[in-house]
């Protein structure tokens, strides 16, 4: 049946269907808005949308991956600010011709990362569009504490990561060359795997400046540099290149290190500690702040794009 058949009422019901209640929704979708609970009294927001044939192509991802995607990017910049997420706001701009299961697999697979950290789609809108779009509105809570932001980075901190990057690049990669395998990478690219517990646990021990990596590491650290009018380098030797990422580099001609450093879309965390702090297993010193500017790889410049950019 197309969504065309359904008409939009079927269809925000087949949708409503699919959505688990998160903690946070006093009151979640059939009403005029939703109702979120901000016991903080403040609610940290950010918003963003995945294009198809820009973000996404369906030949490449089903529609629970696309889902996913869009949820974990947005879940992401809301524990990059040290918040814990609470809810979704969801616009979905859909083709009349699309298939409604499509429609109702992409509600499951937002509401199951959503429910990854007792989030839940509270609520959204819906248009009719030749580009299929899907946007999405994510809420937190800062549970009293302050936000961690970009610009509090300073000489002598610390660069720590928690997470994996080069990931979802290298899936990308080798879709884009019409392959299907390495399996974990392209599993990658379609579903991220977000640390996002380790977001609220990087504000508790101190963390100075956060960022997720949604558009590669450099680039992103770039963001945290600019902001706290810093200096980063980044040490290459501290990051291990899986032995299946250096074959699938090797086959394709290109260097693994480009992957790891510039790739995008995998929202591992990059965070700056106090040299004092005692960091967990999941966060891996990877460089240093120092007195300057930008961003350098073992104190030289980097070679090459920094990572993703819209319009360039």
């Amino acid at each position: 049946m197309s969504i065309a058949e359904t008409g939009e009422f079927g269809l925000i019901a087949r949708i409503v269907a699919r959505l688990d209640s998160g903690q946070g929704a006093l009151l979640g979708p059939g009403d005029d808005a939703a109702v979120v609970a901000a016991p903080d009294g403040r609610m940290v927001a950010s918003t963003d949308m995945l294009v198809e044939g820009r973000h996404f192509r369906r030949d490449w991802s089903g529609a629970a991956d696309v889902g996913h995607r869009a949820a974990a990017a947005n879940l992401a910049d809301i524990v990059a600010m040290g918040a814990q997420p609470t809810a979704l706001l969801v616009g979905l701009c859909v083709p009349t011709d699309l298939d409604v299961s499509w429609a109702e697999e992409l509600a499951g697979g937002l509401s199951a990362e959503a429910g990854l950290v007792g989030a839940s789609v509270v609520g959204g809108d819906m248009s009719a569009s030749a580009t299929l779009t899907v946007a999405v509105t994510a809420l937190g809570d800062l549970r009293g504490a302050a936000p961690v932001l970009r610009s509090g980075a300073q000489p002598g901190d610390v660069v720590a990561l928690a997470g994996r990057t080069g990931h979802a690049a290298a899936g990308y990669a080798v879709l884009s060359r019409g392959f299907r395998t390495p399996k974990a990478f392209v599993e990658a690219y379609r579903r991220p795997q977000v640390p996002y517990a380790a977001g609220t646990a990087a504000a508790r021990l101190g963390a100075t400046a956060m960022i997720d990596v949604s558009d590669g590491l450099l680039q992103d650290l770039g963001h945290v540099a600019t902001a706290s009018v810093v200096g980063i380098d980044v040490r290459r030797e501290a990051f291990t290149v899986p032995e299946q990422m250096r074959d699938a580099a090797s086959a394709l001609g290109v260097d693994p290190y480009v992957w790891v450093l510039t790739g995008g879309d995998d929202h591992a965390l990059v965070a700056t500690f106090p040299p004092s702090v005692t960091l967990p297993e999941n966060w891996r010193i990877i460089g240093a702040v120092h007195e300057g500017t930008g961003v350098t790889v073992d104190r030289r410049e980097w070679q090459g794009g920094m990572g993703w950019d819209h319009f360039r």
